[in-house]
């Protein structure tokens, strides 16, 4: 076999220093911007730089910035992923009711609506278990509030994604290859709406928005990576469950919002990201990546990463191998499977992670697999645990990429 390649799926731990200077940075007057200073962005510059060469080390070949830029103030954060980018785009502010506290919502047949974040059928199912603290189901603590669409949307952080280019840039080797997280339409969308007419426009308003971040990135010659758990989230977050051909449909609205934001862009320089969520619950009411690829796969993407080595979704790379046999994966489409986990504090073994890359390389070829980690690490496991998670994987694809190495 060939050299397997490797990644992360975005985020990684913080450092100390870099924790405290978030959570010291002042608000500006609409509550939820963070303000930047020189010395700052000198701080992010330089914890960018070690975390590419610990990735370096631990044997990633295509690492990322660990999603420095991105704010987080506290050392358990699930929403650094997403907070940023209130900070980027004009049309928000800070309202009583918002995504997180805003009424429950039901659907009903051909009126599929997401009800809020605390009324998800998982966490309904499993009251008493969200409920506790000590559970280990916690999220921690965002950088920022949550604000709602309250007006027109437009770009304004071309200050911010060009500091976030430069600290990566700066870190990478000649030839090297690195990558850049922003969110997705969808994703972003599901903060309140109170201005545009319809969910569907106020998607299509975050994609024409968001747009412009994404070139930026390209054009730097950095791969993007579009962050949208909702592909798959969603469907937890709808009750009563939809049927499965009613989910397709309200999914192939943010699917199209992807293409119309790339849409010129290098396909080769864009990686999707799927997941189902990443807190530590049961997530009893995810949906099978079988049921949701004819859409997703319609992405006009050159790669995507998704959740493979969970115990909730370990299992679906037959699912995968089902959807290349009928001719679903594009000839051209790189996988870029997780094969370590963010939801547990077991470190895999290397031979389980060159056996769990293995099942996507004998479904697509070596070459167009690149193994990853399930979600972003940063902020869901202790900084020492996630290194260690990133050690293993990188021995884990030495090994795969051994014609000796096989699936027991």
């Amino acid at each position: 076999m060939s050299e397997i390649q490797t990644t992360t799926a975005g985020s990684l731990p913080r450092t100390s220093a870099l924790l405290d200077a978030n959570a010291s940075r002042t608000f500006a007057e609409d509550g939820f911007t963070l303000e930047s200073t020189p010395e700052f962005e000198a701080l992010v510059g330089e914890a960018v730089a070690d975390v590419v060469e610990r990735q370096r080390r631990a044997g990633i070949t295509q690492p990322g910035d660990g999603e420095f830029g991105k704010a987080s103030s506290s050392s358990v954060d699930y929403g650094a992923w997403w907070g940023y980018s209130f900070q980027r785009v004009n049309g928000l502010s800070l309202t009583e009711v918002n995504a997180f506290n805003e009424p429950a919502r039901q659907s009903s047949p051909g009126n599929v609506v997401l009800t809020s974040f605390l009324d998800r059928r998982d966490r309904q199912a499993f009251a008493d278990a969200y409920a506790d603290p000590e559970a280990g189901i916690g999220t921690g603590r965002n950088a920022t509030a949550f604000p709602t669409t309250t007006g027109a949307l437009s770009y304004r952080g071309q200050d911010a994604v060009a500091a976030d280019i430069t600290h990566l840039r700066g870190a990478l080797r000649e030839g090297e290859t690195g990558f850049l997280t922003a969110i997705a339409p969808g994703s972003a969308a599901r903060v309140r709406n109170e201005y545009y007419p319809s969910d569907e426009a106020h998607i299509e308003a975050w994609a024409d928005v968001l747009r412009e971040e994404y070139r930026a990135i390209t054009d730097a010659g950095l791969i993007l990576q579009l962050d949208d758990p909702s592909l798959a989230e969603n469907w937890d977050q709808i009750t009563p469950e939809p049927t499965v051909a009613e989910y397709q449909e309200f999914t192939s609205i943010r699917i199209e919002a992807i293409n119309r934001a790339i849409e010129g862009l290098p396909k080769e320089q864009v990686r999707l990201h799927l997941c189902w969520g990443s807190w530590h619950g049961p997530h009893s009411t995810d949906i099978d990546v079988r049921h949701i690829l004819p859409v997703v796969l319609q992405a006009k993407v050159g790669s995507i990463s998704f959740e493979a080595a969970n115990a909730r979704h370990e299992h679906e790379w037959a699912q995968w191998a089902d959807a290349e046999a009928s001719g679903l994966i594009p000839d051209d489409l790189v996988l870029v499977p997780g094969v370590v986990g963010h939801s547990t504090n077991l470190i895999e073994h290397p031979d389980l992670v060159a056996q769990r890359i293995q099942r996507y390389t004998d479904i697509v070829g070596a070459e167009r697999v690149i193994a990853s980690t399930d979600c972003g690490l940063g902020g869901r496991v202790h900084p020492d645990i996630a290194w260690a998670k990133l050690e293993t994987l990188g021995e884990g694809a030495r090994r795969a990429g051994r014609p000796a190495a096989v699936i027991a």
